[in-house]
């Protein structure tokens, strides 16, 4: 089992984020309205445009973003077969690398759904 765990990543990053909102509290915001305004319902629901991020983020190897966005995919209901053909689509586009970073979705989503299980009702 690897030692990453997406709950400690996206809690650290969080933390530096905050620090960001803190001292470059402009730029954070345009970029919170941003993501607010790409993100919202339209032709695509905000599911598929969560499944696109997520694509993008494996595609890219970013560990942030696929934490971020699963746990976004997880609050929306993504459906386990939802994130599987998403991660399908990876890894045809991007091949071996996107591979091992598919994987690791897979591990994100079982780390936060195992750890919303985990809380009090």
């Amino acid at each position: 089992m690897s030692s990453k765990s997406f709950v400690q990543i996206t809690t650290d990053l969080t933390k530096g984020m905050e620090a960001l909102r803190a001292e470059i509290p402009d730029t954070m915001k345009g970029f919170g309205s941003m993501a607010k305004e790409a993100m919202k319902a339209g032709a695509l629901s905000a599911l598929d445009k969560e499944l696109i991020a997520l694509a993008i983020g494996v595609s890219v190897r970013c560990d942030g973003c696929i934490g971020f966005h699963v746990k976004a995919l997880i609050r929306l209901g993504v459906t386990r077969e939802q994130l599987m053909e998403t991660l399908g689509i990876c890894t045809y586009m991007g091949g071996g690398p996107s591979l091992m970073y598919a994987a690791e979705a897979v591990r994100a989503y079982d780390e936060f759904t195992a750890a919303r299980a985990a809380k009090p009702a």
